[in-house]
């Protein structure tokens, strides 16, 4: 009578069974995924907030211009609001250096409407408001020492408010954009991949003509 394995050997056997059997073929995807969302995720939780706030400068015509003019214009204030004369002005009452200037400011106008926009952006909400109402202070300055020869002058429309919620991306959208990267990379993986257990076959070579002239019955020589 054959006794029955005993409960050990059932587990070992399981276990060796299951060790024994290959990953699939789409394994990276879901692995790359899921590397890409935790990096992603931990980036936003890890970098410091940063916050934005926005001045607008509005280019209006004097007696001696009309309107299209003051648009042009306003194109063109746009362009120099991040020089080195505007941010050498503003630098006194940002109370930043002029590089931080520099760097954390961005404009923008339209072209429908004579208007400058003056975006601050640091990781403190006061200094981000600093930095823009500054800029738009010392870019109206600017324009009013030229304002005889261009026939427009610069006042500022609305002052940049302390910010209350941070403007940069939050750690689920950056967990988000991480796991769709990661996924992108899964894929590629899997197409650049060979398939396991595939092997070239060589073509076989033909025999000589001699050597099939022999193999035919009757192909001796006469």
């Amino acid at each position: 009578m054959s006794e029955s394995p005993s409960p050990w050997r059932r587990v070992r056997s399981s276990v060796g069974t299951y060790r024994a059997r290959p990953l699939p073929r789409w394994w990276p995807l879901p692995a790359c995924a899921l590397l890409g969302t935790v990096i992603g995720g931990v980036y936003g939780l890890v970098r410091p907030p940063e916050y934005s706030a926005t001045s607008y400068v509005v280019v209006t015509p004097t007696g001696k211009s009309d309107p299209a003019t003051a648009l042009g214009f306003a194109q063109a204030y746009g362009r120099v609001a991040t020089q080195v004369a505007v941010i050498g002005d503003a630098q006194a009452w940002a109370g930043v250096p002029a590089d931080t200037i520099r760097r954390n400011v961005q404009t923008a106008t339209s072209p429908d409407a004579p208007m400058i926009a003056i975006t601050g952006s640091s990781r403190r909400p006061a200094e981000a408001a600093d930095i823009a109402n500054a800029v738009a202070r010392a870019l109206t300055l600017n324009g009013r020492h030229t304002q005889d020869s261009t026939g427009v002058r610069l006042v500022q429309f609305s002052r940049a408010a302390r910010p209350v919620d941070p403007s940069s991306a939050p750690a689920s959208l950056t967990a988000l954009v991480g796991g769709c990267a990661g996924g992108l990379t899964g894929g590629l993986t899997l197409l650049v991949r060979r398939r396991p257990g595939r092997k070239e076959q060589a073509a076989p070579v033909p025999a000589p003509a001699g050597e099939l002239m022999a193999a035919r019955p009757g192909g001796g020589a006469q």
